[in-house]
């Protein structure tokens, strides 16, 4: 590493506010002194521009920090933003998982905020987005270390004992990898809109070449680099792992295959690197099949990843293109109107065509 061992100042921070997307910071304040009385004064209230779904925002009171995630306007895919089963899901992981944040509160009275929403003490680090923090430039060897250390959190995760967790009831059992290709083939079917592809032919071959379950897990669903925070001291340390929106039980390949669907790296071409949003492309950084490799040694699954890693891989980015869409449907029927989505269409052609490259290689 560079002469980078303080790293303060350069911690994660909110921004301002977006329009339209604001608290009711009086209520909101009222609630959560309800919850924990020592709290003094008003809070600063600032928002996080990273992530695509809920909204973020972090309540800093002169006694206290804390993080707020509460769903978007507008109309919401079933299942989708549940605050309640995100808090208890992260609550329940907690004791066997001690990254997952500190949780404070629920609240399911949308006469406060418009919305439910609940609060976790905020994990002070550093979030690895599109780009490290200016001023935190790591070696090749350190950038490893960081690059491995993300990963050995993602297959301690699916080593926790699901019974210790009481979490048995959070998937369905087995058939995991069958609901999941049949359930987002649906759901962007439901989110087209005129400007995107069919995906007609990805969806078939995924429904051909569906695997069975290789273990019933607790997986994450939407493991990046910007969902995890590093420790301001040792930037290459796990200390926190955030947004456990979509976590459930499943099949741990298929988690894989998602995280690989942001893995942009140094030789990926111009319209790949222009979706990059983790600091992938970094030397030093694993590429997608050392990460596979890596993974499959550490965990001991069996698989041959020429044969039949391709499955995986295209779901993740057939998942991703499902996500994206159902964001630029928000967007194209005016349920939102964050700038940042207008151009999500161009990604989910993108993807099309990346899952059509990566079955023609499979298939050769």
């Amino acid at each position: 590493m560079s002469d980078n061992t303080n790293n303060k100042g350069i911690e994660d921070q909110g921004g301002r506010v977006r329009a339209g997307e604001e608290l009711n910071v009086v209520g909101v304040d009222a609630w959560l002194k309800g919850h924990v009385p020592s709290l003094q004064g008003q809070p600063e209230v600032t928002q996080f521009s990273g992530g695509a779904s809920n909204w973020t925002y972090r309540l800093k009171y002169p006694n206290g920090d804390f993080i707020l995630r509460r769903p978007p306007a507008g109309t919401k895919a079933k299942g989708a933003h549940d605050m309640g089963r995100e808090y208890r899901v992260q609550q329940a992981l907690k004791p066997v998982y001690p990254v997952v944040p500190t949780m404070i509160g629920l609240c399911e009275d949308e006469a406060v905020t418009g919305s439910e929403f609940y609060v976790m003490e905020r994990i002070a680090g550093i979030i690895p987005r599109k780009n490290m923090p200016r001023g935190l430039n790591l070696d090749a060897a350190t950038t490893r270390r960081l690059c491995t250390n993300v990963l050995d959190k993602l297959v301690e995760l699916h080593q926790v004992d699901v019974k210790a967790t009481g979490l048995d009831s959070l998937g369905k059992g087995s058939g995991y990898c069958q609901r999941q290709i049949e359930g987002w083939s649906a759901r962007y079917t439901k989110a087209k809109t005129w400007n995107v592809p069919s995906y007609k032919y990805v969806m078939a071959w995924l429904k051909e070449r569906t695997p069975q379950d290789v273990a019933n897990v607790v997986i994450h669903n939407d493991w990046r680099f910007d969902n995890v925070i590093l420790a301001e001291n040792d930037p290459t340390k796990v200390i926190g792992v955030l947004d456990w929106e979509m976590a459930t039980l499943g099949d741990p390949l298929m988690d894989l295959g998602n995280a690989l669907a942001y893995w942009i790296q140094a030789d990926d071409n111009k319209l790949m690197m222009a979706t990059r949003r983790q600091p992938t492309h970094l030397p030093g950084m694993l590429r997608r099949e050392e990460v596979v490799d890596y993974y499959l040694d550490k965990t001991g699954y069996q698989l041959d990843r020429q044969r039949d890693w391709a499955l995986y891989e295209v779901y993740g980015l057939f998942r991703l293109a499902v996500i994206a869409q159902q964001i630029y449907y928000r967007y194209h029927h005016k349920q939102t109107r964050n700038p940042a989505f207008k151009n999500f269409w161009i990604i989910v052609n993108y993807l099309d065509w990346r899952c059509k490259g990566l079955i023609k290689q499979a298939k050769g």
